[in-house]
């Protein structure tokens, strides 16, 4: 019996150990960010569902260029991800860039759990953190910008609402450059899944989680680094013990953050918008962004746009500590 348990483990692990090569067979990488991987020089990987659904167009183009631009004179180069053609794309450009900008909404918005999904039937969609992810991690990105990771939804005592990018975070060896998390959710909930899926929260020249349009959340982040060449060390020591994501709160720069008081009142009442309208699931956050941009009179896409644009640069100059302290 012991015989033939254990020739059956050999196949199973060998499929585990196969699952990436073969990933890769829906693996594009563009041609600037193959080229840079392929030297060793740094690439930041960039989400597309803030493309998608998180802005309207053109504005969202607009900021997908900016950001891209902002990486680039950071000293590193930039990979926007997406799904297209039933495939996944770690560095969509030129033309696709504009297709998925333009088709916004009408776009899926792609996690884990849809990806099979979405490229068996060829769709084109917007990559969430944790897809982003995982692509990333296929094409051998390791630093990834957004602009808030996803979280404990409010009320997931009864709603279990919770981002698949926790758990992604805890599995998938990449490090994500944000604002902290989206002022929607229920941050201390969000700390205590990090925790309990074993992911650092480190905070960029702080002691304080961020809340996304806010610089301080109320709550502690687990360890400080004061700069890109700290935040590079820690990610060494992280991936060499084998462990899994690394979370890096950026605060948003003093000039773009928006009132507590005021942010927290449009928060209640688009949180009240989505209730009587029965909005659940991953349709939540995207109607609660753009609910929040109708209640600011859009003062919140700015400060969005800001907050990104500043993960970006961030994400950048540790990108380029990494690469120069793995060379």
């Amino acid at each position: 019996m012991r015989l033939a348990e254990s020739a059956n483990i050999g196949p199973l692990q060998g499929n585990r150990m196969g699952g990436m090569s073969l990933a890769k067979d829906y693996l594009k990488v563009g041609e600037e960010v193959a080229t840079a991987l392929s030297e060793g020089r740094p690439v930041v990987a960039l989400e597309s569902t803030i493309i998608s659904h998180g802005m309207p167009f053109p504005q969202n183009l607009d900021m997908a260029r900016t950001v891209e631009a902002d990486v680039r004179a950071s000293g590193a180069v930039p990979a926007t991800i997406a799904l297209m053609n039933g495939r996944m794309v770690a560095g969509v450009a030129g033309r696709d860039l504009e297709e998925l900008a333009e088709k916004g909404f009408s776009a899926a918005k792609a996690s884990r759990r849809d990806l099979a999904g979405l490229l068996a039937g060829k769709r084109l969609a917007g990559t969430t953190v944790a897809t982003t992810m995982q692509i990333a991690h296929l094409a051998g990105i390791r630093l990834f910008a957004t602009g808030g990771i996803g979280g404990v939804h409010r009320g997931a005592e009864m709603s279990f609402d919770i981002s698949a990018d926790l758990l992604e975070l805890g599995r998938t060896p990449v490090a994500v450059v944000c604002a902290g998390a989206k002022s929607i959710l229920d941050i201390p909930k969000t700390l205590e899944v990090l925790e309990t899926n074993g992911v650092p929260v480190l905070g960029f020249g702080t002691d304080r989680f961020p809340a996304f349009y806010l610089r301080d959340s109320g709550h502690r982040v687990d360890f400080q680094v004061a700069d890109a060449e700290a935040a590079a060390d820690f990610l060494r020591t992280q991936w060499a013990l084998g462990m899994g994501g690394v979370l890096i709160g950026n605060p948003i720069r003093e000039e773009d953050a928006m009132e507590a008081g005021y942010i927290d009142g449009v928060i209640a009442e688009a949180l009240n918008d989505a209730e009587a309208g029965g909005i659940r699931g991953k349709d939540t956050t995207p109607f609660l962004l753009k609910r929040i941009f109708e209640l600011t009179n859009g003062e919140s896409l700015t400060s969005n746009i800001a907050l990104v644009r500043n993960n970006a640069r961030v994400a950048a100059t540790i990108a380029v500590a990494f690469a120069g302290r793995r060379a």
